[in-house]
C-alpha cells in the first residue's frame, strides 16, 4: 500500500477566546496547540481571528498549505521564541552586507536605477534609525560603522517573537535588513520592498527577456513577503480585526 495518514476535519464550530498572554482559537471548545503540543496563544485578537478563519475554512480534509498564518504562529512559538537571541542576531547581521550598500559600477543605467531606488532608504536608515550605512561599487566588501550596526541590532532585538517571525522573510527574501525594517516601520509596503530588491533583475530582464522559472520564484517571494507583512500588522497592538469569527460565549 502507498499513501499516508490524512488529517481530517474533526470539529464543527470555530471560536476565539481570551487566554493567559493573549487569545486562543477553540475548535469545539478545544484550544488549538502547536505541533509540539504547546498552547497556540496569539498576541492580539485580530491575529486570533485570522487564524480562526483559516481553520473555519477547512473542508473535510485539512490542508496545512492553506493556513499560512497558523504555520507562522507555530514557528513563532516553537522555533523563534526559544532561540530569540540567535534569530535576532542572524537577521541583524544582514546590515553588515545589506543589498542597498552594494551598487553596480556599470552599466550607468543600472547604477542610476539603484541610486534612485535605494538612496532614499539609505538616507532613511541614517536619519530615522540612526544607522548610516556606507555604499560601495562592485563586490569588494565595505566595512560598516560598528555603532550603526549596533543600532540596527537593537532595533531587531526590540521585537517580540511574532514580530521577529514576520521580519525574518522581510529581510532574508530581499537580502536587506533596511528594506525589512522599512516595512515594519511603515516606510514601505512589502510589495514596494520586493520591487526595490529586484532592480538588478528587472534591468537584466529588460535586456535579455523574462524567464518563466525566475518569474515564478519572484512571485513566490512576493507572496511570502506579503504574508510576513500581514503577520506583522495583525500581531501589533491596535491591529484592525477581520471580524469574521466571533468570540466564544
Amino acid at each position: 500500500m502507498t499513501g499516508g495518514w490524512t488529517p481530517r476535519r474533526f470539529w464543527t464550530a470555530t471560536a476565539i477566546r481570551p487566554a493567559p498572554g493573549g487569545w486562543e482559537v477553540a475548535l469545539d471548545d478545544r484550544p488549538l496547540r502547536t505541533p509540539g503540543k504547546q498552547p497556540l496563544v496569539l498576541p492580539t485578537r485580530p491575529l486570533a481571528e485570522a487564524v480562526a478563519v483559516e481553520w473555519d475554512a477547512q473542508g473535510a480534509v485539512i490542508a496545512p498549505a492553506t493556513m499560512p498564518l497558523t504555520r507562522a504562529a507555530n514557528s513563532a512559538i516553537e522555533r523563534v521564541r526559544p532561540q530569540f537571541a540567535a534569530v535576532a542576531a542572524g537577521l541583524a547581521a544582514y546590515g553588515a552586507t545589506d543589498l542597498l550598500s552594494y551598487r553596480a559600477e556599470a552599466p550607468e543605467a543600472l547604477a542610476r536605477a539603484q541610486a534612485r531606488g535605494w538612496d532614499p532608504l539609505i538616507d532613511w536608515a541614517a536619519t530615522v534609525l540612526g544607522a548610516p550605512l556606507r555604499i560601495t561599487h562592485g563586490v569588494i566588501p565595505v566595512p560598516q560603522d560598528p555603532a550603526a550596526l549596533a543600532r540596527l541590532q537593537a532595533e531587531v532585538a526590540s521585537l517580540d517573537a511574532f514580530g521577529l517571525t514576520a521580519l525574518h522573510d522581510l529581510v532574508t527574501l530581499p537580502g536587506s535588513l533596511v528594506l525589512g525594517l522599512a516595512v515594519i516601520r511603515d516606510r514601505l509596503s512589502a510589495a514596494e520592498a520586493h520591487a526595490l530588491s529586484r532592480i538588478d533583475e528587472e534591468y537584466q530582464a529588460g535586456i535579455w527577456g523574462r524567464d518563466d522559472e525566475a518569474e515564478a520564484a519572484a512571485a513566490a517571494r512576493l507572496e511570502a513577503m506579503g504574508l510576513a507583512e500581514r503577520l506583522w500588522r495583525l500581531s501589533r497592538p491596535g491591529a484592525e480585526a477581520p471580524g469574521a469569527i466571533a468570540p466564544a460565549p
